[in-house]
């Protein structure tokens, strides 16, 4: 049985992805339920959590997004039988890649997957909607009749954080990246009030928002990263695509949210100060806390049932590219690790 795994480079800067032999599964035990996968998402690896979480090691397992069938439970499962179709995401610390046969996995990290969803929309949706939930519900309360801004709409991420405020009311504003994503993201329905098209570099992010709101300001801003120095520091597609952290920071308003995926961002004493006034808020999107908090383990159970229970009656719709068989996983990987594709790359077994 063959899984994918990633190796480092000793400078840490080269990801070499790597199949290698697995031996069987150990016996089932406790709360483990034993999964056949029938589908696994591709997402970009954060080395440099991995680094600062202490779990570097010499192999490590890809693919975490999985659905497949149950196959066996531990004495102490209470959730799940064999037979079941279930979704879930693999944790850090698991010890099986997803892309793989088969994998042991504790039953708090899965949920039922709906029947009339498929084992590849079952996958591809699974974390993109636990980062929008995050995002939208937890980070920032999104409401009826609230503005929100979602940078880089056409993404995987950005198509699912545009159907969620859509359903649950709120006006949105988007940004593309390329004529194409811009005539996609037209395309949407119910429609999106501005679509802003950054590719040529002309377009200003924050005039058109506040343009678009009457000078209020939007409520919420789920942004695709930003530019943190001046032009002359800062590489050229990143200078094209991404909105400075001022513009950011004017488009916001009173008592907004900014919902920032920068792990790096750096705000100096002048944008604090503007934040101050405008009683708005920062909140940074990293969806590995639910991995990392037991305390929060029943609100991450209800928000990836939620996402499933959306999927099947059509909230949500996502972005996925045609599924891939096992063996093109290490090439299609490498392309998802640099950030090279736009729909969700999902591995059908």
């Amino acid at each position: 049985m063959k899984g994918l795994y990633f190796q480092q480079s000793s400078t840490n800067e080269e990801i070499t992805f790597v199949f290698q032999e697995r031996e069987n599964l150990p016996v089932t035990e406790d709360n483990y339920v034993k999964l056949q996968v029938k589908a696994c998402a591709l997402s970009q690896i954060n080395t440099k959590l991995l680094a600062e979480m202490k779990m570097e090691k010499e192999f490590f397992p890809v693919g975490r997004e999985v659905a497949g069938i149950v196959l066996d439970v531990g004495s102490k499962v209470s959730f799940f039988q064999p037979d079941d179709e279930v979704v879930g995401i693999l944790p850090l610390d698991s010890e099986d890649p997803g892309l793989c046969e088969a994998v042991r996995v504790h039953e708090h990290y899965l949920v039922h997957k709906p029947e009339k969803v498929t084992w590849t929309e079952a996958a591809g949706t699974i974390r993109d909607g636990l980062r929008v939930y995050t995002a939208l519900h937890y980070l920032s309360h999104l409401s009826p009749g609230k503005s929100v801004l979602i940078m880089d709409g056409a993404s995987a991420l950005g198509t699912i954080a545009i159907q969620l405020a859509h359903h649950r009311g709120a006006k949105v504003i988007s940004t593309a990246c390329s004529l194409e994503d811009k005539q996609f993201l037209e395309r949407f329905r119910p429609p999106i009030a501005r679509v802003i098209d950054v590719s040529n570099g002309k377009a200003h992010v924050a005039e058109s928002c506040l343009e678009e709101t009457g000078g209020l300001g939007v409520d919420i801003v789920l942004d695709a990263g930003v530019r943190l120095y001046s032009k002359d520091d800062e590489p050229a597609e990143k200078l094209q695509l991404l909105p400075h952290k001022h513009d950011i920071i004017t488009l916001l308003g009173v008592g907004g949210h900014w919902v920032t995926t920068e792990e790096n961002l750096q705000l100096d004493p002048p944008d604090s100060h503007c934040l101050f006034l405008k009683g708005a808020a920062v909140a940074f999107l990293n969806d590995e806390v639910w991995n990392l908090s037991n305390v929060q383990q029943g609100k991450y159970l209800c928000i990836l049932k939620d996402v499933m229970e959306k999927l099947s009656t059509g909230v949500f719709r996502p972005q996925l590219d045609e599924p891939i068989p096992l063996y093109e996983a290490k090439v299609t990987m490498e392309v998802v690790q640099k950030n090279q594709g736009r729909k969700k790359q999902v591995v059908q077994f």
